[in-house]
């Protein structure tokens, strides 16, 4: 119930003992089937391999630039990346399958504010070998549980592109809320983005996260690994 202030005007919740967090710095997050750890040019050679390929072109529909054509040319984008000066960009290695040990997928926090505790994840490219395992599923609840328990987040949100539709199942599928769309919010390759925002709360993060690492447990995977429960199933 909102709380009436000396003035009649009704004011937030007290956050209490609320103080500016540590911004995220690069580390290694260890899960049971991939390891996050900070993208370096160490790994643009496997990332080319996994997301540059002849059928990858849709991979790169909704992203800032379309797919390199050249080592040189992901080496340049990628670069870039890593030199942005308000974001921390990380790979996406499993540790499991063929690619055990390949950088496979890259992701990044951008819009950190640590004096409120809110920070995204964005870029998220997944090589259609990390699609849909639980690997990747893994790597977003690595960086989810970094940022609210390692962290103290209070916010963790999830953008993209309305026409995205994978990208809008993937969040809704790993807990995220939809809050609405900002509309004429970017122009990409050439093309009107509409944005919609997702987020979760650290509110939200404990059921959130149990959901999780229900479905992540590896007994809810069969001798094929595939899975017994569906992650929505468990997203209440």
């Amino acid at each position: 119930m909102p709380e009436l202030n000396d003035h009649d005007q009704y004011v937030g919740d007290v956050v209490p003992g609320w103080e500016t967090r540590l911004a995220p710095e690069p580390v290694m997050l260890e899960g049971r089937y991939l390891r996050v750890v900070p993208l370096t040019s160490a790994h643009y050679s496997d990332l080319f391999a996994a997301v540059c390929g002849p059928d990858d072109d849709p991979l790169w529909t909704y992203r800032p630039i379309a797919k390199p054509t050249s080592l040189a040319n992901l080496w340049m984008h990628l670069a870039a990346v890593v030199d942005a000066p308000d974001d921390l960009t990380f790979a996406m290695v499993p540790t499991e399958g063929e690619g055990a040990g390949r950088a496979a997928g890259i992701a990044s926090f951008m819009r950190v504010e640590p004096r409120t505790g809110q920070v995204e994840v964005a870029g998220v490219l997944l090589a259609r070998t990390l699609q849909r395992t639980r690997a990747g599923t893994e790597a977003i609840h690595l960086l989810m549980r970094h940022a609210f328990e390692d962290l103290g987040y209070r916010r963790f949100e999830w953008k993209c592109d309305s026409l995205n539709e994978p990208s809008r199942r993937a969040a809704r599928r790993l807990g995220f809320v939809y809050e609405g769309r900002f509309r004429n919010h970017m122009v990409t390759q050439g093309r009107n983005r509409d944005t919609d925002w997702f987020s979760v709360t650290d509110g939200e993060w404990p059921e959130v996260s149990a959901a999780h690492q229900a479905w992540l447990d590896p007994g809810n995977f069969d001798d094929d690994g595939q899975q017994l429960i569906s992650l929505s199933s468990l997203i209440k």
